[in-house]
């Protein structure tokens, strides 16, 4: 397997990370390239941090890192304000930090719908990483946050209108919105098949999400092993460019 670039990625919850990309982060972890999640909400010592522990194990992406704000509908989640409700530049600041820190070479997160159902703490956490991903590489931009360091690529996580046929129905019968982009929006597909069952092993460690049955890992334990594959074995993505592509011979570089 060719060399594969590290990946850093930025989810709003637990659970998001395996939902949106596990499959990728799994493909990368076992070619032994260097990833990591970010999760925006949930405080550590709570049952969903703990849980998530155990996803980002079984994905390869060790320990997760949380910037500990409160769920938008979980005000008990941490001690901390709901990330809906912090100050914006707060949120860019955690972010940048953690992309010195961990100095990716793509950054994963939520497309600027916040995934198919919308959910206002992907928005914010979308916007806040869409900002972080460029004033990482800036020196003058949060200058206590570390040493510059500019990732390649942002990919952002989506899903074209083609492939909800079997997803949509389930979240409309949860009330869920189905917010999904035309196929030629989509700039990368990942065939994740080969890493299915480490993805659905990292989903169902998500324990209090798949006993119940409106979270989506609930709704996807309760579908057919051949139906529940069609819906996670691929991911999508749209890529946004952050350096500058090299001049072609005799063109100066813009």
């Amino acid at each position: 397997m060719p060399n594969l670039p590290s990946l850093l990625a930025v989810a709003g919850h637990p659970d998001d990370e395996v939902l949106a990309f596990g499959g990728v982060l799994a493909q990368h972890a076992a070619a032994g390239a260097r990833t990591a999640v970010v999760t925006a909400t949930w405080a550590p010592g709570t049952h969903r941090a703990a849980e998530l522990a155990d996803a980002t194990r079984i994905l390869g992406a060790g320990e997760p890192r949380l910037l500990g704000y409160a769920d938008h509908r979980v005000p008990e989640s941490s001690t901390e304000p709901r990330l809906c409700d912090a100050p914006l530049e707060r949120v860019v600041e955690d972010v940048v930090r953690q992309i010195r820190e961990f100095r990716p070479e793509i950054v994963l997160t939520h497309d600027a719908y916040g995934g198919l159902t919308g959910h206002p703490d992907h928005r914010l956490t979308h916007r806040a990483v869409v900002l972080a991903a460029t004033a990482a590489g800036l020196e003058h931009l949060y200058p206590d946050a570390g040493a510059p360091w500019r990732p390649s690529a942002l990919h952002l996580a989506t899903h074209p209108h083609s492939a909800v046929a079997d997803l949509g129905p389930l979240l409309a019968r949860v009330d869920k919105a189905v917010l999904s982009v035309p196929d030629e929006s989509i700039d990368l597909v990942a065939d994740v098949h080969p890493w299915l069952d480490t993805k659905w092993a990292a989903i169902c460690a998500h324990r209090s999400q798949v006993d119940r049955e409106r979270p989506l890992p609930g709704l996807l334990a309760r579908l057919p092993a051949d139906v529940r594959g069609r819906i996670i074995g691929r991911e999508y993505f749209t890529r946004i460019d952050l350096r500058p592509a090299p001049a072609r011979p005799g063109e100066q570089p813009r």
